[in-house]
């Protein structure tokens, strides 16, 4: 089993902290707040109908935008309480609980891979450190041989920019294009974000 990721340590110490957060977002969408930037950078880099990949998917508000454009999404989340609110939100995607540590959607019976992943919302700095690699193999295998992937997260929560761009490359990916912002700015020595839009070496 794999060291236990960040997430999974606070909602234990604080079993409302899933639900809190779903009503968050469920908040700022009823205030007409654009909630869905992260989607629309995916969507630009593919075709319709592709296969998508929502890695660390929470309540589904990336992956569900995706699936209402016309792409055929598949969200992952280590909590239940995640998935059970993806279920209600946003229905047409298949979302199922898992670690990304242990990340095997063929065992699960979704054998096709996936033209591209997303992973936003700052997934990877709630893994706990000794499965980052991992997380990062398992979503290459995931893809197809030419598929990306856009994995953003912010500076200051343990995971430094440089450690994790040498970590995917390490785990087969290339970067295609390094950003500051999901709406495209460029990426800058000094930004607090970044948006790193990778594709398969």
């Amino acid at each position: 089993m794999a060291e236990r990721s960040a997430w999974v340590e606070i909602t234990e110490n604080d079993p409302g902290h899933s639900a809190a957060y779903i009503q968050r977002f469920r908040d700022l969408a009823a205030q007409g707040v654009d909630l869905v930037g992260e989607a629309r950078l995916v969507d630009a880099m593919l075709p319709r109908g592709s296969r998508v990949l929502d890695a660390g998917c929470g309540p589904g508000r990336v992956g569900g935008h995706l699936a209402s454009v016309g792409h055929d999404v598949v969200g992952v989340d280590v909590d239940p309480v995640l998935i059970a609110a993806a279920e209600e939100d946003h229905p047409g995607p298949r979302w199922l609980v898992g670690d990304l540590a242990e990340l095997d959607l063929p065992a699960a019976g979704i054998r096709e891979p996936f033209d591209a992943l997303v992973c936003a919302g700052n997934v990877m700095t709630f893994l706990a450190p000794s499965t980052r690699g991992e997380v990062l193999r398992r979503m290459r295998a995931h893809v197809v041989a030419d598929g990306r992937a856009a994995i953003g997260f912010g500076a200051g929560r343990g995971y430094p920019f440089d450690e994790f761009l040498s970590d995917a490359r390490a785990a087969g990916w290339a970067e295609d294009l390094l950003l500051s912002t999901w709406d495209l700015r460029p990426f800058t020595p000094d930004a607090d974000f970044l948006v790193a839009v990778l594709r398969a070496a």
